[in-house]
């Protein structure tokens, strides 16, 4: 079984659906879950972020979902980056309050604890409100280019510059 979902980072809803295994079908379902739903069908623009896993992965997943629906576009996180992306964060917060321990007794069991939780979370959530900002980031970086100029470089050695 495979548990599938998307994540409204406006509104912290999930869009959850388990299926008998992963793939192109079963994610082009979870799409049109929330696609043919107001406020998505009638947005200007719905951005799907996603990683490159195989059943989104490259200029033909986005090409689909484009030819599905005009409005959707899809914004691939870099190899290896997942974790930029917010649904990561909740399958995290799955793994760790549904998943484990895993004392299921059948997948029902799983598939309703699932969506047990996932009805809690849509109740409770809130969005995530960044306090990181691009000026943040700039003192950041500057920051780090005082710390790598004070440090004398070692013979043999290689710095890598932010």
């Amino acid at each position: 079984m495979a548990y599938l979902a998307a994540y409204d980072v406006h509104q912290a809803k999930v869009f959850g659906r388990c299926e008998e295994t992963t793939g192109i079908v079963p994610f082009m379902a979870l799409v049109t879950q929330v696609m043919s739903q107001e406020p998505y069908a009638t947005a200007k623009r719905v951005f799907w972020i996603v990683d490159n896993g195989s059943s989104h992965r490259g200029k033909k997943a986005a090409d689909r979902l484009t030819t599905a629906f005009s409005n959707a576009v899809m914004v691939h996180t870099p190899v290896h980056a997942s974790w930029l992306n917010q649904v990561e964060i909740y399958f995290s917060v799955v793994q760790r309050k549904v998943v484990q321990p895993n004392d299921f007794t059948d997948l029902t069991h799983v598939r309703d604890r699932l969506r047990d939780f996932e009805n809690r979370y849509n109740a409770t959530a809130q969005p995530f409100q960044w306090k990181f900002t691009t000026t943040d980031l700039d003192d950041l970086l500057a920051r780090l280019d005082r710390h790598t100029a004070d440090r004398p470089e070692q013979s043999g050695s290689s710095q890598l510059r932010v």
